[in-house]
């Protein structure tokens, strides 16, 4: 019979075999804010939730759409609603004990810093090249305690060892092959993203662990 749910000592106890008593403290206290919840960010925060993180915000303005079941973490019967609201019903099927905050709304300039600021890790996770400077840039400006993780160049199916992390400035990790345009015509697809979006994680949680 499948079991549909399971008590928070039962998934501590599980955690706690799995993870050393302070890593498992740093994750219970982190805090990682998740921007963009496509292929990069709905893999990201699912990583993250099964690492135990314990707070995630998840920002997203965009709707579950059929073309980005290929890479995405979402379902058919997901198809419309809000990413914000979908990717913490997944969530809270891997972890029901963490804490999700989904906003739905587009990231300017000018919110930045009241949707940011009290996160001390903020993973980039758009599409648009702009968007994701503009993020990136408004990130280092305007949230000075911030560390901001990265993503860029993950297109295609070529050799995924391309896709490394890199720290380009002391509050700023790129990770991807930093080449690879999905301009090109090679569009997305779920293997390369997916690596990318792993390494955003694990850079994540190196970060809590130095924290």
């Amino acid at each position: 019979m499948m079991q549909e749910r399971i008590s928070r000592e039962e998934l501590d106890r599980a955690f706690d075999a799995r993870f050393p008593k302070e890593m498992r403290r740093k994750l219970r206290g982190g805090r990682v804010a998740v921007a963009g919840l496509g292929g990069l960010g709905s893999n990201i925060a699912v990583m993250l939730a099964r690492s135990g993180v314990g707070k995630l915000l998840l920002v997203d303005f965009d709707v579950v759409d059929v073309t980005n079941l290929n890479r995405q973490m979402y379902l058919i019967p997901q198809l419309g609603k809000p990413k914000a609201e979908a990717l913490p019903e997944i969530l809270n099927q891997i972890n029901p004990y963490l804490e999700y905050e989904s906003v739905c709304v587009r990231v300017t300039p000018e919110n930045v810093k009241a949707l940011f600021a009290d996160y001390p890790i903020v993973c980039e996770a758009f599409d648009r090249p702009d968007q994701k400077a503009m993020l990136v840039r408004e990130l280092l400006t305007q949230c000075p305690d911030t560390m901001v993780v990265s993503g860029n160049g993950m297109a295609g199916y070529g050799n995924t060892n391309e896709i490394q992390t890199a720290q380009l400035m002391r509050r700023l990790y790129v990770c991807g092959d930093r080449k690879t345009d999905v301009g090109n015509g090679i569009g997305l697809i779920a293997p390369r993203v997916a690596a990318c979006a792993a390494h955003q994680a694990n850079k994540v949680l190196q970060l809590l662990m130095e924290s």
